[in-house]
């Protein structure tokens, strides 16, 4: 009510929240799903899932704009996208054998006492 008051109606009109304006234009926001759609692999990472780090690098790479990666994951989700976090595990890991132990040897140290 004060602002309409002292500006009138110019002043209840929506005004852009503070803050700096985006490194990245329109345009380059645009093509960035894109680039993303042709996967990790396709821009020399190894895996399939994009992190925080490696859209900064793609966007650095693509359009010289720098992004610190806690940035980017606001600016992948106004895109309507999601990051994964990659799982951490050893290469020499056996499938198999895991499994063969969850069926086989876990049932009777589950049984309790």
């Amino acid at each position: 009510m004060k602002r309409a008051r002292e500006e009138g109606v110019e002043g209840l009109r929506h005004k852009p929240p503070p803050g700096a304006t985006s490194r990245l234009s329109e345009e380059e926001r645009a093509e960035l799903p894109g680039l993303l759609a042709q996967g990790a692999e396709a821009h020399g990472f190894r895996g399939s899932v994009w992190t925080c780090e490696r859209v900064a690098e793609v966007i650095r790479k693509e359009f010289g704009v720098s992004y610190h990666p806690a940035h980017v994951s606001r600016l992948v989700r106004k895109l309507g996208l999601s990051l994964q976090k990659p799982m951490r595990r050893a290469n020499q890991r056996d499938e198999e054998a895991i499994e063969r132990w969850k069926q086989e040897r876990w049932p009777s140290l589950k049984k309790g006492r």
